[in-house]
């Protein structure tokens, strides 16, 4: 009986240990991106309810547009209470103007702070992205050394260096063998990975990673499911990410990284 009983706690060990990495996943897995690909009106208050800490939201695109949704979604999204972020779709043209535009969208649809009692410098900032991928768009794919100036010029004008978003596959091809000069800037700016198949592993020049993004549109190779949903509120199909770490430090995190543009 006594061997009967090691045998039984080592069994209820092991499953523990096996659903432990899921029940992590689930832990951390509050943060959902948009854009104005995202047709039907969101509902942020069941998003928080459900258990997100924050959105990221495209906030322009090549070439020097706009995200429309970008400004209604983010009031209402500040309504539910839930933490908010911006991110520029790169593309080849000169990553300075780009830059500049982000900026430009991003505190324009800033709503200034109301009444005496709410201080800007108690308001959550928005977290800053630059988002490194193939460009569907006309206008061809940011370089390296694009990406390098873009970064550092949001530094000149915010004081903090954006996050780099981009698959997996293809920030390590990109990256490998990259400057001095380019590492000592991206290397400060924190990493967003997709990769809907896996957990990524670790990438020069940062090591690891802050933001995993697991689903997209719905697409998600993971399982069990219910530690990797791809759904949130009432969307169906959503992107979907895990922080790397709770949500008390994704908050801490967030207030870091992020940008204050009446501030």
């Amino acid at each position: 009986m006594r061997y009967l009983h090691r045998r039984m706690k080592s069994g209820t060990l092991r499953i523990i240990l096996a659903l432990f990495p899921a029940a992590c996943a689930f832990a951390g897995n509050s943060v959902v991106n948009m854009s104005h690909y995202d047709l039907l009106r969101p509902d942020f208050v069941a998003m928080k309810s459900e258990g997100v800490v924050g959105v990221i939201h495209e906030a322009s695109f090549p070439r020097f547009e706009r995200d429309w949704r970008y400004a209604e979604r983010q009031a209402q999204a500040a309504q539910a209470g839930l933490l908010w972020g911006a991110y520029h779709f790169a593309d080849a043209t000169d990553p300075i103007r780009q830059a500049d535009h982000f900026l430009s969208v991003v505190a324009s649809s800033h709503r200034p702070v109301v009444g005496a009692n709410q201080e800007e410098k108690n308001r959550p900032g928005v977290l800053l992205v630059l988002d490194f991928e193939n460009n569907h768009y006309h206008g061809g794919n940011m370089s390296v050394a694009q990406a390098a100036a873009f970064a550092q010029r949001i530094k000149e004008r915010t004081g903090v260096y954006p996050g780099i978003y981009g698959s997996e596959n293809r920030l390590r091809q990109m990256f490998s063998g990259i400057s001095g000069a380019q590492r000592a800037v991206l290397s400060n700016c924190w990493l967003w990975v997709a990769n809907y198949h896996a957990q990524p592993r670790g990438i020069s020049p940062w090591g690891s990673w802050e933001m995993w993004q697991y689903c997209g549109d719905g697409k998600c190779g993971l399982r069990p499911r219910n530690a990797f949903p791809i759904s949130v509120a009432n969307m169906r199909r959503a992107e979907r990410n895990i922080f790397n770490g709770n949500n008390v430090s994704l908050q801490n995190f967030w207030q870091q990284h992020s940008w204050s543009p009446g501030g």
